[in-house]
């Protein structure tokens, strides 16, 4: 094989392999996680925290 179709073979392998990831973490995912909003833009409601608040 030449250097640039092994740099291609890498690089397809590279993508399938974070797509499969990112599907099997979509579909493992429990839906919708509730977290305080980081910035409330005119929402009239005060951000109440981070992720490590513990609100």
């Amino acid at each position: 094989m030449t250097r640039e179709r092994t740099f291609r073979l890498i690089t397809a392998l590279f993508w399938l392999l974070f797509a499969v990831l990112v599907t099997l973490d979509t579909l493992d995912s429990s839906g919708h996680r509730a977290e305080p909003p980081p910035i409330a833009l005119g929402s009239g409601q005060a951000a109440s925290g981070g992720h490590c608040s513990g609100r």
